[in-house]
């Protein structure tokens, strides 16, 4: 595995190596006792999630509190634009962002600890993400940020007009209006 830091401390990209010979190639994409070595948690549920449309945008998600979830994202298919938001009240990266293409080709995953939003574009059709969390899905305590808050600068590879939403995305408050206490 090759582990590279990016900007704000605790966020992760993690390359796994990809055994290459006539027929393809072969990657151990999980190890726990390889992330256990690295001090990340352990992981409880796999999500999955199919974007259709190139400019699909998911996110800015994240869960509240002793729900609160590190993940471990990969693309299994296609390609996204893949962001973590710091969103831990007092950390001094609070409200910057990291961001990294992944994409099945290169089999790379981002690392984003608890107190961050998570949210992608997809950057080709039939784009199929899949994450590791930390905690369970627990509805009292999700939140969101709006994905084009202009105030958190993110650089999305689609324009606003042409992002493909979901209703509950649109109506996600900025991050000066969000809930980040349980």
């Amino acid at each position: 595995m090759n582990i590279r830091p990016l900007g704000i401390p605790g966020v992760l990209l993690i390359a796994p190596v990809r055994l290459r010979d006539a027929r393809g190639w072969f990657s151990e994409t999980y190890s726990q006792a390889r992330l256990d070595a690295l001090g990340l948690p352990v992981f409880v549920q796999d999500n999955e999630s199919c974007s259709l449309s190139a400019g699909t945008v998911r996110g800015l998600h994240y869960q509240l509190g002793p729900a609160a979830q590190a993940k471990l994202v990969r693309c299994a298919a296609g390609a996204v634009f893949d962001v973590a938001v710091d969103i831990r009240p007092g950390s001094p990266t609070f409200g910057s962002y990291v961001s990294a293409r992944l994409d099945a080709e290169e089999g790379v995953q981002m690392f984003i600890p608890e107190g961050f939003a998570h949210g992608f574009c997809t950057l080709t059709p039939e784009a199929i993400i899949q994450y590791k969390v930390s905690a369970p899905y627990a509805p009292g305590s999700e939140a969101g940020i709006a994905w084009d808050d202009a105030g958190l600068g993110i650089n999305w590879p689609v324009q606003a007009a042409h992002a493909v939403l979901s209703d509950r995305d649109r109506a996600l408050p900025p991050l000066s209006g969000a809930r980040l206490e349980p």
